[in-house]
């Protein structure tokens, strides 16, 4: 029986090439050795969007879009939609006993997106029991593996502390997952910002079309300190480099325009023009496959429809063992 993974989104807009490095690209090289889920985390996105559920709405099968289209099969990878699988939200429930208020609020993720979002005290409820809501995304699939953005890591560690008090509580129930890190952990934004965000419109969606791909490189950060093109410039911890290491396939190309960046032979925009036709490159074959797709509305509606099916068939089989666990699995 192989192992499973299981990794998600909130709808709460298009995905960028941060999440692509970040979790995408490691479930699409892992939907044929592990048995994949997928979730799109719907009741979480409405912890910040509750004043706008049309947003969140609208959203779900855009992210079936971007997943088909960055390479998931949805075949190989099952796609399910949090809210209609109700077991989630009973599991939540449970292990919101399993951890205080202070550790929760204490995990620096959680940290990080209040203030990024600018709660203050007014921070919603929802919003902060967000962590005990992952581990029941995690828990209700039973996943060995989680695919995550090295942000990411402190939500899966809350995760296994858990894992670890239920089944010190009540047993050996639940599966204690481990966080699996892509190859660039974070990808930063184009203004240089610790990582791609889309309030700080710093983005590069998987969505997007060449000309705002070449619009978007083109205003991107590089070395504030090179005021001409000859002087020698800084590669380490250069956005543009960061990017076409990440993304240009020709490793000869960035090699040497590092040397000559460095040497104050080569100008920003030559850098800049080079990483643009690299990122379309890599984009190219995404637009097809999420146009094929966006043509066909009937078939994103079997996705969600059989996929969530079978998560809640997988999820209701976790809840009935935590319920026997905890001696509450009432016949009546």
């Amino acid at each position: 029986m192989k192992k499973r993974i299981l990794t998600g989104d909130r709808p709460s807009g298009k995905l960028h090439l941060g999440h692509f490095v970040g979790s995408l690209a490691n479930r699409v090289k892992l939907q044929d050795e592990y048995d994949q889920y997928i979730l799109i985390a719907d009741v979480q996105a409405m912890t910040d969007n509750f004043e706008n559920p049309e947003k969140v709405a609208n959203s779900v099968r855009e992210l079936v879009l971007d997943y088909v289209a960055a390479g998931i099969d949805p075949s190989r990878s099952t796609i399910v939609v949090q809210s209609m699988v109700p077991p989630i939200a009973e599991l939540t429930v449970f292990y919101m006993n399993l951890v205080t208020l202070n550790r929760v609020l204490r995990n620096p993720t959680v940290k990080d997106e209040i203030r990024q979002k600018g709660f203050g005290d007014r921070v919603p409820a929802g919003f902060a029991m967000y962590p005990v809501s992952q581990a029941a995304d995690i828990t209700a699939f039973a996943a060995n593996l989680v695919p995550v953005g090295a942000d990411q890591l402190p939500m899966i560690e809350q995760t296994r502390e858990i894992v670890r008090r239920f089944n010190q509580l009540y047993g050996e129930t639940l599966v204690e997952p481990e966080a699996l890190v892509g190859e660039f952990p974070r990808l930063v934004g184009t203004d240089g910002g610790a990582k791609m965000s889309k309030s700080l419109d710093n983005c590069i969606y998987l969505s997007d079309s060449s000309e705002e791909v070449i619009r978007r490189v083109m205003g991107m950060y590089t070395d504030p300190n090179r005021v001409r093109a000859t002087d020698p410039g800084k590669v380490e911890g250069n956005p543009v480099f960061i990017y076409h290491d990440a993304f240009n396939v020709n490793k000869e190309e960035v090699e040497d325009l590092k040397k000559r960046y460095r040497e104050g032979k080569v100008g920003d925009i030559e850098v800049k023009q080079k990483l643009a036709v690299a990122i379309n490159s890599f984009l190219a074959p995404m637009r097809t496959r999420r146009n094929n797709l966006e043509s066909n509305p009937a078939e994103v509606n079997r996705i969600l429809s059989e996929g969530t099916e079978r998560g809640r068939k997988v999820a209701e089989e976790t809840l009935r063992r935590v319920k026997t666990a905890m001696k509450i699995s009432y016949q009546f």
